[in-house]
């Protein structure tokens, strides 16, 4: 159960997506509750009912005011709430994995469902706390009482595994054909830089942006190319300095080309959303043996990796100063850019594949369907 799904290409969809058909080709009778919608096309309207790689689509109704205002969010969300709970009582005897989206699904899911899996993308209130919004107390109790009501919560790290109760970290995954392109390189010297450095994905309320502007204003050089959108694509574009490119997201079926069309990937994530959110871009970075700039606390999660397995740097948020010289570096010495590329990719092949994802997954629900 989320609120996208294939054929749309939001990162949760995608996840999604990807697990449905992998548990459908491994047998298991498979059912996605999602809406008409798209991540990026609140009007669109797909087909209520669809069969997508052995997977049947049930696609319910909800508004479509999209995610430009907070009231109109709010309605979509409480109109999905509606339609998806009706659904799920339908289905009342299967297993539900109930991801976040929209936030607090797992209650509706939790009195539905006689067997439910939450997947935790982010810990909401927190995350919309931690970013300057109140939120009643009561939605965190109903919250916690679903999350103690399932019988398993897959969750993305250690960090956000310390916040949950019944937890199991399975990490996020990359596509399945990610993998390095060498015609990068000769994109990338066709450019009007010889270094470039890639922003791919959401550009939302959650990821600091003011450090990676400084930077770019401070490396003229360099050239920055954002793709993607969000709800601060707008604000970066109007901030932005002339070494800027901006693009729209990628088809899957180019996604390694374009993941590997520059030298390094920034990654960021607001310091105080630590152990609350994983920003999935950071395995498509690692799939395509590219250094990760990660702009974030230095004890979060995805700090922890980069330090240990050395694939990329780790800038505190705010330190303009840190980041143009990480970047600096790396353009200085294009063999110890490559080669954290390499310890990154060996990385990704040995514990974020799809495959050790999938696999965990179903023991995860082998166990909550016995």
């Amino acid at each position: 159960m989320n609120r996208f799904f294939h054929p749309d290409h939001s990162a949760t969809s995608q996840i999604a997506s990807d697990l449905a058909f992998h548990l459908a080709s491994r047998g298991w009778k498979v059912a996605a509750i999602t809406s008409r919608q798209r991540y990026d096309d609140a009007g669109a309207r797909l087909d209520a009912k669809d069969t997508a790689n052995g997977v049947r689509i049930i696609r319910v109704w909800s508004s479509r005011f999209g995610r430009g205002g907070l009231f109109g969010r709010a309605v979509d969300y409480l109109t999905f709430y509606a339609s998806a709970f009706f659904a799920m009582l339908r289905e009342r005897d299967a297993v539900i994995v109930a991801m976040t989206d929209p936030p607090l699904i797992s209650v509706f899911a939790a009195v539905a469902s006689k067997r439910l899996v939450n997947w935790v993308q982010d810990l909401f209130p927190e995350v919309a706390e931690s970013l300057g919004i109140r939120a009643p107390r009561f939605l965190r109790w109903m919250r916690d009482w679903s999350l103690r009501r399932a019988r398993g919560n897959v969750v993305l790290g250690d960090l956000m595994a310390a916040r949950v109760p019944k937890a199991t970290v399975i990490h996020n995954w990359a596509d399945a054909g990610l993998e390095p392109k060498a015609e990068g390189g000769r994109q990338k010297a066709e450019g009007a830089s010889s270094f470039t450095v890639g922003y791919s994905g959401n550009l939302g309320r959650a990821h600091e942006f003011a450090t990676i502007l400084g930077a770019m204003r401070a490396l003229p050089d360099v050239r920055f190319v954002f793709t993607g959108g969000g709800a601060q694509l707008e604000a970066v574009k109007r901030a932005a300095s002339a070494n800027a490119e901006f693009r729209p997201y990628a088809p899957r079926e180019r996604l390694s080309e374009r993941l590997s069309s520059v030298d390094a990937h920034l990654v960021s994530l607001q310091a105080s959303l630590e152990g609350l959110i994983v920003p999935s871009k950071f395995y498509g970075v690692l799939a395509v043996a590219r250094p990760v700039i990660f702009i974030g606390a230095r004890d979060g999660e995805l700090a922890r990796i980069i330090g240990t397995h050395r694939c990329g740097v780790v800038v505190e948020p705010g330190d303009v100063d840190g980041l143009s010289r990480a970047i600096a570096a790396l353009a200085a010495d294009p063999g110890e850019a490559a080669e954290m590329g390499r310890r990154g990719r060996a990385l990704y092949l040995a514990r974020f594949a799809p495959q050790h994802a999938f696999a965990a997954w179903e023991r995860v629900l082998e166990e909550a369907a016995s």
